[in-house]
């Protein structure tokens, strides 16, 4: 019984110390995914850039932004109408409302919208251009950094990000509408271009210091 024991006890020991060797594998393996995983990063952000840029250029979606430029203290100047007017004259998606489209006209809805669609394309082809001239992609990542914080803050300057008292009681802060939602995701997208600001800020001074060296 005592033999019996201790085998129990030693195999017991065996199947632990091998199960956490197992775990420590997936970890070592998990770890290894660190340049993939930055690669992807950088690829999804120039993905949702260079998509999101060029959906400026369509009127729905410069239709749609109006509430959060018009509100914006530091946007609001590149509309000629003051907020909330837009508010008789949105369109759903979708939807063509001839007058609601000469508003956004005389308003200069679109405009804004497609300088907007530009800049934000033109940060995505700064980003991959990570592998060429990753100093062109760190200045990228930081224009998006200030993009970043600029739409955060429609989260405090547009009555639309926030669910309407309209006899629901769960209105207001914290409760986010589909507006409020769409913004708030940028703090992903901050902490993104932070990451990959100063991945390509490092593979640049890298790049700089071996051309240093080869040239002494």
């Amino acid at each position: 019984m005592a033999t019996e024991s201790v085998y129990s006890a030693t195999y017991t020991t065996e199947s632990l110390q091998s199960s956490v060797s197992g775990i420590r594998r997936l970890y070592i393996k998990a770890a290894s995914l660190d340049r993939f995983g930055m690669g992807m990063l950088r690829l999804g952000l120039v993905i949702v850039l260079v998509w999101i840029g060029g959906l400026k250029f369509a009127s729905y979606e410069a239709d749609g932004i109006v509430p959060l430029v018009a509100n914006s203290p530091f946007m609001s100047f590149l509309y000629h109408h003051p907020a909330p007017e837009y508010r008789q004259h949105m369109n759903k998606e979708g939807q063509v409302v001839p007058a609601n489209q000469q508003w956004n006209e005389s308003n200069g809805t679109y405009p804004v919208s497609y300088g907007l669609g530009v800049i934000i394309v033109s940060l995505g082809i700064m980003i991959a251009l990570y592998p060429i001239w990753p100093q062109v992609s760190a200045v990228g990542s930081f224009l998006l950094i200030l993009m970043a914080l600029t739409t955060l803050s429609f989260l405090v300057t547009t009555p639309e990000a926030w669910v309407p008292g309209l006899g629901d009681p769960h209105h207001g802060f914290p409760y986010l509408s589909g507006a409020g939602r769409l913004v708030v995701k940028d703090c992903i997208m901050l902490g993104a271009a932070i990451v990959t600001m100063a991945d390509a800020a490092k593979a640049y001074l890298r790049r700089s210091a071996c051309s240093q060296r080869r040239s002494m």
